[in-house]
């Protein structure tokens, strides 16, 4: 997994009302997890000062690399590709949403740079692939056995609201704007595209590809393992 730039991320930059304070101010008198059996997963500096990251209540004072290996215990098997040739405005967005469905890696296609801020950290703890173009994508994923399906309103596409998302699936996404290039939706092995009944011409990349992992979680995710 790329690991982002040292320093403090964006939902670290001020005091913040989520997290907890030190463990022997929210715990008092209880023994220091550092004497447990799992004393490995425990950072001793969290659990000196308080834990205020952005993480669910389970992986409060764990270590970054603790918290992603537990992940990697039960990532799906959803990949998520977004093409980045002009601009990365929605990246960040699609991050922390894929990290919040468990996706097993992000591909990030053309720049290799992009603004982390919208990721709100959620980068730290979800793998990152980049490809410099979509062919090297397309052969990622015929290698990995997934099956490519662009999400993009263009005519010949598939209702995603009907539509039988396979399993091993990498769903690519477009810009803003210009949508999945030609050369994506002629390696994709269908396009879908998401319902839309008001004015606009199209809905802005980053809710698209929440809206396209939440159809593949209700069909194949676990429920009982959401937090």
């Amino acid at each position: 997994m790329t690991e982002p730039a040292s320093g403090k991320g964006p939902t670290e930059w001020s005091a913040h009302p989520v997290g907890i304070g030190p463990w022997e101010v929210e715990h008092p008198g209880v023994p220091s997890p550092l004497d447990g059996p799992d004393a490995d997963r425990y950072d001793p500096e969290l659990l000196a000062d308080g834990d205020r990251r952005n993480v669910v209540d389970a992986y409060r004072y764990w270590r970054r690399s603790a918290i992603v290996a537990d992940i990697d215990t039960r990532r799906h098997t959803l990949h998520i590709a977004i093409e980045n040739f002009g601009n990365d405005a929605n990246i960040g967005t699609v991050v922390r949403t894929a990290n919040a469905f468990a996706v097993d890696t992000v591909h990030i296609v053309g720049r290799k740079r992009w603004n982390r801020r919208g990721a709100m950290v959620t980068d730290r703890y979800q793998h990152l692939e980049h490809h410099p173009d979509t062919t090297s994508v397309m052969d990622y994923a015929a290698d990995h056995g997934l099956t490519v399906v662009a999400v993009d309103n263009t005519p010949g596409s598939v209702p995603l609201e009907t539509a039988e998302l396979p399993e091993r699936c990498l769903l690519l996404f477009g810009q803003e704007g210009p949508g999945v290039t030609p050369e994506a939706q002629a390696g994709a092995a269908m396009t879908v595209s998401i319902a839309q009944f008001g004015s606009t011409r199209s809905i802005n990349a980053g809710v698209a590809a929440g809206i396209a992992m939440h159809a593949w979680i209700r069909r194949h995710a676990d429920l009982d393992a959401a937090w």
